[in-house]
């Protein structure tokens, strides 16, 4: 074990043992030098977590939706400037002037769907069920492109677009287009009647230990959360956003250019990332899991950490990692990536 990994090591300890646990990737250039695990996928069954555990990846997923239309946007099936209303015409008069770019850049003014759910909802929703609701509600948060306001719905409703312009279910779409092309071999967003190999289950910390809680009533939409792969996967997927292998140079540069200031200053964002400096970076915060991806293209460098359980998130906990490998001041550029998710960016449990 080099000194990095087992530097590395001490900072997950608390992952360690018989308790829901972690994958951590250390990557340059989307070359693994380190790959680690800890702790357990599944606590009921005592089944250790490997560098090929799925998790959730919650809002992590949005990297994935926005390249989806990235891809669509490329073959010429439609625009990131089309009018919302084009591809989803029942939805209501609010939507009048939204695009997809503003879908893309949470700066749509929808209205979060999450409030919408009528109490004693007890089935999960899926994407059209978010549909249906916005089709209901003829109201939105302000003018598009007016203000930042992170949005869940957003991309539920680009999952449906990718539909509809390709002609494909969203998540065989991702599978067609972008998992299998790029040796994502176990990566899937997850449907039901849908396995998913090497499952992690998601666990809260109570009064008298572990309880899994693995599903709310918004773990079944797909757009804005539900991809499930591993560290080892998110290697190949790391590596693809430096080459033209998937993503020509225009839409790579279309991803990750600061399009739209959120509620922090001193972060912006793009198409399904985050940009704090010299890192590029998202979350991924839901029911039983959190995550974190910070990449600093700069030194081709990126850290993922991917959790099994709802807290705590692990930005701190990667920026120390980075801190290992890179300069003291590139990370300090990027230390907003530790101060946690927008404050609307879970209104239910993702």
């Amino acid at each position: 074990m080099s000194g990095d990994e087992a530097s590395i090591d001490g900072l997950m300890r608390d992952y360690q043992g018989a308790v829901p646990g972690a994958g951590v990737a250390v990557l340059r250039g989307g070359v693994p030098p380190v790959l680690r695990a800890y702790g357990l996928a599944d606590v009921e069954n005592r089944v250790a977590a490997t560098s090929a555990s799925n998790y959730r990846l919650g809002s992590m997923t949005k990297q994935f939706t926005a390249a989806a239309i990235l891809l669509l946007a490329e073959q010429g099936l439609l625009s990131v400037d089309d009018a919302v209303r084009r591809w989803l015409p029942t939805l209501p008069d609010a939507a009048l002037g939204m695009t997809l770019r503003h879908l893309l850049t949470h700066s749509s003014g929808l209205a979060d769907y999450e409030e919408l759910i009528a109490e004693g909802t007890a089935e999960p929703l899926h994407d059209a069920d978010v549909l249906r609701l916005l089709e209901a509600h003829n109201r939105r948060h302000f003018g598009p492109g007016s203000q930042f306001r992170y949005s869940n719905g957003a991309y539920v409703l680009l999952a449906l677009i990718v539909e509809r312009a390709s002609g494909q279910g969203f998540a065989s779409f991702l599978r067609e287009r972008i998992f299998k092309p790029l040796g994502m071999r176990h990566t899937v967003a997850l449907e039901a009647g849908v396995s998913a190999a090497h499952r992690a289950f998601g666990y809260s910390a109570g009064a008298r230990g572990w309880t899994r809680t693995d599903q709310s009533l918004t773990s079944a939409t797909l757009g804005d959360g539900g991809v499930y792969s591993s560290i080892e996967d998110l290697a190949h997927w790391d590596a693809a956003l430096y080459d033209e292998r998937l993503l020509s140079s225009a839409s790579l540069r279309l991803a990750f250019a600061p399009a739209m200031r959120s509620d922090d200053p001193a972060v912006q964002y793009g198409f399904g990332w985050r940009i704090t400096g010299a890192c590029v970076w998202h979350s991924g915060e839901t029911t039983g899991f959190c995550n974190v991806i910070l990449r600093y293209p700069k030194h081709r460098f990126t850290v993922i950490v991917l959790t099994n359980r709802s807290e705590p998130q692990p930005y701190a906990t990667a920026l120390s990692i980075a801190g290992l490998y890179l300069p003291d001041a590139e990370v300090l550029r990027a230390a907003h990536c530790a101060a946690g998710p927008d404050p609307r960016a879970r209104p239910l449990p993702r």
